[in-house]
C-alpha cells in the first residue's frame, strides 16, 4: 500500500511554526459554558492550536451519556470565533460529516471503534470525496496495523492529503498499568512505512488516568511523534465521560512546561560519535544474526536426532528450565523480564517450527 507522495506536512496547513503541536479539549462537550470556559483557558497556552470535543459518543451501553449531538457544533463555532482555535470533532458516519462541515469544523477525526469497520470508513471517505478537509485517524481497538493503514488508505484514495494518524493505544488482554496498551512498536512501524505521515499520540486514552500522562507524553516526543491529543476539562471531577483521564487547563500548561523537546543535533562531533555508536550496534546485530543462524542449525540437528529415535518435539521440562535459567541470567545483566520472555518465546516458536519441518520431511 502506498500513499500519494504529496501528503501535506502539518506546517503547510496548520498555524504552527514548529512541532510538536497539541490538540486539547474535553472528552465530551456537555454544555456551552463548559466548552467555552475550557477553550478560553486553552487558548492562552501557545502550544494548543486545535480544540477537540466529542459530540457523538460511541458508548458501550445506550443508557450512558452519548453526547449532545449536532447542537454542540454551535458551541464549537463560538469557540472558533472567540479564541481563534481550530476545532475538531469525531465523526462516525456521513451524516456527522455533513453536519460538522456545515458548521465550519476545521478537522475531522475517525475514532477507534469506527476504524475497525472498513464499511464505515469507506462510507465516510466517499462523503469526503472532492472535499479539502484534514482528517485524523485513530488506531483500531485491536493491535492490527493493516486495519489502521487501510483506513488511512481509503481516505487517501478519495483525495484527502491532509492526514494525521493518532496513536491511542490498543485493547490487550494482558494486565498493564494502562487503559490501552501503548505497544509503541506499532506507531513506530507506521512512521517507518510512511515517514511523511504525521502521528499524534493520545496519552489520555492510553493511560486512562492522569497520573500516567506525563511519562507517556514525554516518551511520545522522544520517539519523534508530531504532537499530542490530550483530554482537558474545566472541571474534570464533574465530567460526564472519562473523568479519570481528563486534566484541567492549568495542569496541561504545567505538564507542557516540563516536557523536554529533543531536536536533531547539528554538531559534527556529536554526529560522529553517534554514528560510531550506531556502527557498533550494526556489528553486534550482525553477530546476533549469525549466532541465531548457528543456533537454528543445531536445532535442526536435534530435530533429526529426535526423528531417528522417535522422540516427541516438545520437551516441557526442559523448556521450563530454559525459561527459568535464561530469564534469571538476563535480568542479572539488566535486561527486563518482559523482554526476555518475548525473546525466548519467539525463539521457542521458531525452534518448534524448524523441528516440525524436519519431522515432516519425506512424509
Amino acid at each position: 500500500m502506498t500513499f500519494s507522495p504529496d501528503i501535506q506536512p502539518l506546517t503547510n496547513w496548520l498555524p504552527i511554526k514548529k512541532l510538536p503541536f497539541i490538540v486539547a479539549g474535553p472528552c465530551s462537550a456537555e454544555s456551552e459554558d463548559q466548552v467555552i470556559l475550557t477553550a478560553r483557558k486553552l487558548a492562552k497556552i501557545p502550544q494548543v492550536k486545535v480544540f477537540r470535543a466529542g459530540l457523538w459518543k460511541p458508548r458501550t451501553r445506550p443508557s450512558m451519556f452519548e453526547g449532545v449531538g449536532k447542537r454542540g457544533l454551535q458551541w464549537l463555532a463560538k469557540v472558533k470565533t472567540e479564541t481563534g482555535l481550530l476545532t475538531t470533532v469525531e465523526v462516525a458516519n456521513p451524516k456527522h460529516v455533513e453536519e460538522a462541515l456545515k458548521h465550519g469544523v476545521d478537522i475531522l477525526w475517525i475514532g477507534a471503534r469506527t476504524v475497525v469497520n472498513p464499511f464505515s470508513v469507506q462510507e465516510i471517505s466517499e462523503s469526503l470525496r472532492g472535499i479539502d478537509v484534514p482528517v485524523m485517524v485513530k488506531n483500531p481497538l485491536n493491535p492490527d496495523i493493516k486495519v489502521w493503514i487501510g483506513a488511512l488508505e481509503r481516505l487517501n484514495q478519495v483525495g484527502i492529503q491532509k492526514l494525521i494518524a493518532i496513536h491511542r493505544g490498543f485493547s490487550f488482554f494482558a494486565h498493564t498499568p494502562y487503559r490501552n496498551s501503548p505497544m509503541w512498536e506499532i506507531p513506530i512501524e507506521l512512521k517507518r512505512l510512511f515517514p511523511d505521515l504525521p502521528i499524534l499520540v493520545d496519552p489520555s486514552h492510553i493511560c486512562g488516568e492522569t497520573s500516567l500522562l506525563f511519562p507517556v507524553a514525554q516518551k511520545a516526543l522522544d520517539l519523534e511523534m508530531d504532537g499530542l491529543m490530550i483530554e482537558v476539562h474545566n472541571h474534570p471531577e464533574e465530567a460526564l465521560t472519562d473523568k479519570e483521564q481528563q486534566i484541567t487547563p492549568g495542569h496541561l500548561k504545567e505538564m507542557i512546561s516540563r516536557l523536554v523537546i529533543r531536536e536533531a543535533h547539528g554538531n559534527i562531533e556529536f554526529e560522529n560519535k553517534l554514528e560510531n555508536l550506531r556502527s557498533e550496534i550494526d556489528k553486534l546485530d550482525e553477530e546476533l544474526i549469525d549466532i541465531l543462524g548457528r543456533r537454528m542449525n543445531i536445532v535442526e540437528e536435534i530435530g533429526k536426532y529426535k526423528k531417528e529415535n522417535n522422540i516427541t518435539i516438545l520437551q516441557l521440562k526442559r523448556w521450563s528450565r530454559i525459561i527459568q535459567d535464561r530469564v534469571k541470567t538476563g535480568m542479572q545483566i539488566g535486561l527486563s523480564r518482559e523482554f526476555l520472555l518475548k525473546l525466548l518465546e519467539a525463539l521457542h516458536e521458531e525452534t518448534i517450527q524448524r523441528q516440525t519441518d524436519v519431522m515432516n520431511k519425506n512424509h
